[in-house]
C-alpha cells in the first residue's frame, strides 16, 4: 500500500474534470492547432484561444499576453534570457534578485553575469520574505530586470510582490515573478499590473506536467522585448516554435478555470488539514520555517529536534511521501540555499522537511506520523 502523498509542492494530482478534458483532446480532437483546412485544426485553434482565456482571467491580463510553454523553468529562462539583447542595446545590464529564488530563477541570472551582466542577489531574514526596502535600495538607473518569486517553494512563504510593484512604479525595470508555487492560489498579488513577466507551470495547479505559460503584460502598446531562446516556426508570438501540444493547453486552461471557480473551498480544505497536522505535531514541540503569517495554507516546512531530514523521510516512508527541498535538487545532498539564506546552519537547514498537500489529499493519520517521529528521539 502507498504511503500518503505530501508532497504536492513537487507536483499535484490531475483534478478529474481536468483529466477529462485532457483525454478528451487526446483521443477525439486531436488536431494541430496550426492546420487550417479542416474542422480538427479549426477545434484544436477554439480551444486553445480558449486555454489563453482561461489563464489570463487568473491574472487579470489579456489572451494576447500568455504565452505557452513547457512549464516555469523554460518561462524563467525566456524571460530572463530573453531580455539579454534589450539589455545589451539600451545599457542596462544590472538584474536585482532573491537569494531565495528557484534555481530556474537564479542559473539564467548567473548566465547573464557571465556574459557581462551584474547581478544584486538581495539576502532575506529568518521570516523568509524579502524587504522590499532592499530591493529599492538596490535599484538602479540602469536596472534591467527585477525578479522576485511569488511563494517560494521549500518554505511557502508569500514575497512582497505588491510592495515592490510600488517600488517599481517609477522605476523603467521589468518586473518578473515565478509563480509557480503561487498561481490560481494566491489570487490577487498576480493581478497587479505593474508586475510585467509572470511565469506559470500547469502540474502545480492539478493540470498534466509539461505545460506552462509566460504571462507577458504590455505597457500601454508596447510588449516586453524578449527575444526567442529557440527558433523553428512563427508559433506565440515568435517567442516559442513547436507544434502546440493541445490536450496539455486545453487541460491547463481548465485547471485555472476551476483554480479561480474552487479557491475558497480548496484555501478551506488545506487550512484544516494543516490545523489537525500542527496539533497532533505540536507535542513534539517542531520548529516552524519563516513567518507563519506569510505561509500558504498547503506547506509546512518543519523540523525537529535532533532528527536529520534523510532520516526522518525514511523512517515516515511507509506513512506519508515527504521531501526535504526542492524536487529540482533533490538529488544534491548540499544545505538548501534557500534555508542558508535565511540564516540557518547546515545543520539546521539539514534537519528540515517539506510536507505539502491539497485539497484532494486523503486523512492522514497524523497520532500514528508522531508516534514514529516520537520513537526517533
Amino acid at each position: 500500500m502507498l504511503p500518503t502523498y505530501l508532497d504536492c509542492n513537487a507536483t499535484t494530482p490531475l483534478e478529474p474534470e481536468v483529466r477529462d478534458v485532457l483525454l478528451h483532446f487526446l483521443d477525439t480532437e486531436f488536431g494541430n492547432e496550426g492546420s487550417r483546412t479542416h474542422e480538427y485544426g479549426a477545434r484544436a485553434k477554439q480551444a486553445v484561444q480558449k486555454a489563453r482565456d482561461q489563464v489570463a482571467a487568473v491574472v487579470a491580463a489579456k489572451r494576447d499576453e500568455v504565452i505557452f510553454t513547457s512549464g516555469a523553468t523554460e518561462c524563467n529562462n525566456l524571460a530572463i534570457l530573453g531580455l539579454r539583447q534589450a539589455g545589451e542595446e539600451q545599457g542596462k545590464k544590472h538584474i536585482v534578485t532573491t537569494a531565495i529564488e528557484h534555481k530556474a530563477v537564479l542559473e539564467p541570472c548567473d548566465a547573464l553575469e557571465r556574459a557581462g551582466f551584474e547581478v544584486t542577489r538581495v539576502d532575506v531574514g529568518a521570516g523568509g520574505s524579502v524587504d522590499p526596502e532592499a530591493i529599492r535600495a538596490a535599484l538602479r538607473p540602469e536596472t534591467l530586470l527585477v525578479s522576485v518569486m511569488h511563494v517560494n517553494n521549500e518554505t511557502g512563504i508569500r514575497q512582497p510582490l505588491d510592495d515592490i510593484a510600488a517600488i517599481l512604479k517609477g522605476h523603467p525595470a521589468y518586473f518578473h515573478t515565478d509563480a509557480a508555487q503561487g498561481f490560481g492560489k494566491d489570487l490577487e498579488p498576480l493581478r497587479n499590473p505593474r508586475i510585467d513577466l509572470i511565469s506559470i507551470s500547469g502540474h502545480k495547479i492539478y493540470a498534466p506536467k509539461g505545460i506552462g505559460a509566460l504571462v507577458m503584460r504590455r505597457r500601454g502598446y508596447e510588449r516586453v522585448p524578449l527575444q526567442p531562446l529557440v527558433y523553428g516556426g512563427g508559433q506565440e508570438r515568435g517567442l516559442r516554435p513547436g507544434t502546440l501540444p493541445v490536450a496539455l493547453i486545453a487541460a491547463f486552461g481548465t485547471a485555472a478555470e476551476i483554480a479561480v471557480r474552487d479557491h475558497e473551498t480548496r484555501q478551506q480544505a488545506c487550512q484544516r488539514f494543516k490545523e489537525k497536522a500542527l496539533k497532533a505535531l505540536s507535542a513534539l514541540e517542531p520548529r516552524l520555517t519563516g513567518d507563519q503569517a506569510l505561509g500558504m495554507d498547503h506547506v509546512l516546512n518543519i523540523s525537529f529536534p535532533g532528527l536529520d531530514s534523510e532520516a526522518l523521510i525514511v523512517a515516515l516512508k511507509d506513512l506519508i511521501a515527504i521531501s526535504n527541498g526542492s524536487a529540482c535538487t533533490s538529488s544534491s545532498y548540499t544545505p538548501s540555499h534557500v534555508l542558508k539564506a535565511m540564516g540557518m546552519s547546515d545543520d539546521e537547514a539539514n534537519s528540515c522537511v517539506r510536507i505539502s498537500w491539497c485539497h484532494m489529499t486523503p486523512e492522514v493519520d497524523w497520532e500514528a506520523v508522531a508516534e514514529r517521529v516520537r520513537s526517533m528521539k
